[in-house]
């Protein structure tokens, strides 16, 4: 397949993406706010506010050095994607990268899987969403819920982008804003400021020590931390629709890298020496609604599921956005149907609605086939986010030599340590493909 030079003008989407041929383009409605908070808010999901309950009871304290080193790889992979991302933006992001630097394949892979995984998480964010709120008001059925869900979020990604940016915009506000009043709240916690008085080292070390369950469940909780962590790719695809797409992504991943090690890495640590990584009530209830009743915070259970329902319905809105630019930018490049390519209004409608769809089909599957099609949908999606990883691993480095040679001045971002800490993350990322999991990104 012949090459396009790298070379493309500043500001500018890659020749490959379909957006930059004739007819009817993707808008720029996408403000640097916007992809600022997507970045920051894109990894902030209920995998971490109720997912990470899991991790905790099979690493126990050891899931801080979990979510550092899965933290460490997360960063690495940002950071790659940064670059590339900066010298060639492009609505499908990795998947354009990968068809330029392997081949066809490559492409069709990497995005084709990416975008069933979102579609799939879509589905099950979806239904948690149904669930709480059928908690609230036991009246309404939660199947009617998931499809209000679904149909609002279908129909505000068929506008303008902007209003998919400033959904996310305040979406992101609040998750970020729930991390930070509880590391506040956690941190009067551990200094005995507040609740039942300063835990010390007592739930670190001595309920079977730092590392209670051996390594076997240290790796447990390094997989689950892994997944906690998905949903960063989004905003490379969405830099592509902002008015100055080298710099902006440029800026969210520098500025978004170090504060999710923060909010993390720093929870984690907070929610172990707070409270027992055997008290059943961290899985059951989830880490942090433990953490803030344990504190005598009124209300905490509340608290905690309107949180968690903003971070699920925030996940749909981002994975039915970046499904459908995904699909659109695969079929612009002639891997898959050509009528899902169609712009209206600045927007790939027809992609949106495809991919809702899917989505809908896989709610469907999660009612009447709960243990066989869902199950096998969310088992096959769930290694999936690793495999586009491995791509990303292999792409930069294939690219980054190219650029070298050819366009050394779009390399407005660089990877650091490379090309040795490109390797050391690619012989870390197949290490998680070895547990087939249903968590898909961003989901509960």
């Amino acid at each position: 397949m012949a090459r396009t030079p790298a070379s493309s003008a500043p500001g500018t989407t890659h020749a490959d993406d379909p957006q930059a041929s004739g007819g009817q383009q993707l808008t720029h409605g996408l403000k640097q706010r916007h992809l600022s908070m997507i970045a920051l808010g894109g990894v902030i999901g209920a995998g971490l506010f109720v997912g990470s309950g899991a991790g905790i009871a099979a690493a126990g304290p050891a899931i801080i050095l979990a979510f550092v080193l899965s933290g460490l790889l997360v960063m690495l992979i940002m950071r790659m994607l940064g670059e590339m991302s900066a010298a060639r933006p492009a609505s499908g992001s990795f998947s354009v990268h990968a068809e330029k630097e392997i081949g066809p394949w490559a492409g069709i892979t990497a995005g084709w899987m990416y975008w069933v995984m979102l579609c799939c998480g879509v589905a099950a964010e979806a239904t948690a969403a149904g669930k709480i709120v059928n908690g609230w008001i036991p009246g309404v059925s939660a199947w009617i819920w998931v499809a209000l869900f679904m149909a609002f979020f279908c129909a505000s990604n068929l506008t303008a982008v902007k209003n998919f940016g400033e959904f996310e915009f305040w979406f992101a506000a609040v998750k970020i804003a729930a991390i930070v009043a509880f590391l506040v709240l956690g941190g009067l916690g551990v200094a005995g400021v507040i609740g039942p008085g300063a835990p010390g080292t007592a739930n670190l070390t001595g309920q079977g020590g730092f590392l209670p369950t051996g390594v076997s469940g240290l790796i447990v909780g390094l997989l689950a931390s892994v997944f906690a962590y998905g949903g960063l790719e989004t905003v490379t695809i969405a830099a592509a629709e902002s008015a100055d797409p080298k710099k902006n992504v440029a800026n969210a991943v520098r500025t978004a890298v170090w504060r999710i090690a923060i909010f993390y890495i720093g929870s984690m640590a907070l929610v172990v020496t707070l409270v027992s990584w055997k008290d059943p009530a961290v899985v059951a209830n989830g880490p942090y609604v433990t953490v803030l009743r344990h504190l005598g915070v009124p209300g905490a259970g509340t608290i905690m599921e309107v949180v968690v329902l903003v971070a699920l319905l925030s996940a749909m809105n981002a994975n039915i956005y970046g499904a459908s630019r995904m699909a659109y930018s695969l079929v612009g490049r002639g891997q898959g149907p050509r009528a899902l390519a169609r712009i209206s209004g600045g927007v790939p409608r027809r992609a949106v609605l495809a991919s809702c769809l899917f989505g809908f089909g896989a709610v469907l599957a999660a009612k009447f086939w709960p243990a066989t099609v869902f199950t096998w949908l969310m088992n096959t999606t769930g290694v999936a986010i690793l495999v586009v990883w491995l791509f990303i691993c292999i792409v930069q480095l294939r690219m980054r030599r190219r650029l070298e040679r050819e366009a050394p001045e779009l390399l407005t971002v660089k990877m650091w340590g490379y090309p040795y800490l490109t390797w050391i993350a690619m012989a870390a990322v197949p290490t998680g493909t070895t547990r087939r999991t249903g968590r898909p990104s961003g989901c509960a």
